[in-house]
């Protein structure tokens, strides 16, 4: 599977909401999976986000969403041309599962370096496990958790974007479905963040 990471933590850059208006906390419920919006259009999504969500994972969920997507470099998830012509789109925001250290700034000497090691270490698993035609990209963005979660106001979180594609629509969802079932079980392989 190929995966990348990056950093985007500037002032203007996306932030993950982690209780938002139309947040469902699935590791009090697991069950209110079915409260998701996006799992009635994707149900392979669900079982995603019961397992992340899990007392044995080292993460839990905020926020997804899974759309198509137009158009896509084949090169980019490992797809012949001709297997690239539909393309889906996911994410998922993944939140460390204990305490983690407050910002202490504004740059990258602000990120405890356990954050970027984790995405260095999910990165490598997923790369050794054989899926071809979608990618990964694990972004470290700042957090708010609304209410204090864990005692912390604000801290980090790892977007996770899974872009998949196939010669059709049903096939780009299938490869969707595998991957994210892939996804989690190199996020539940690889472990906590180690805040």
């Amino acid at each position: 599977m190929e995966c990348d990471w990056e950093i985007e933590i500037a002032p203007d850059a996306p932030v993950i909401d982690a209780v938002w208006a139309g947040f469902v906390d699935l590791r009090r419920d697991a069950s209110r999976v079915r409260d998701v919006s996006e799992t009635a259009q994707f149900p392979a999504l669900a079982e995603a986000l019961v397992r992340l969500n899990s007392t044995s994972s080292p993460v839990w969920t905020a926020k997804c969403d899974v759309w198509p997507i137009d158009t896509v470099d084949p090169d980019e998830l490992g797809a012949e041309e001709d297997s690239a012509s539909s393309v889906v789109g996911c994410y998922i925001d993944l939140l460390p599962a204990g305490a983690q250290p407050l910002l202490t700034g504004s740059g990258l000497d602000a990120i405890p370096e356990a954050i970027p090691n984790w995405c260095r270490r999910l990165c490598l698993d997923l790369r050794n496990r054989p899926l071809r035609q979608c990618r990964v990209d694990a972004i470290i963005r700042r957090a708010h958790f609304t209410p204090v979660e864990d005692g912390l106001d604000e801290g980090l979180g790892i977007t996770a974007y899974v872009t998949t594609c196939g010669r059709s629509q049903p096939e780009a969802s299938a490869v969707l479905a595998r991957a994210l079932a892939v996804v989690t079980d190199s996020v539940l392989a690889v472990g906590g963040l180690g805040c």
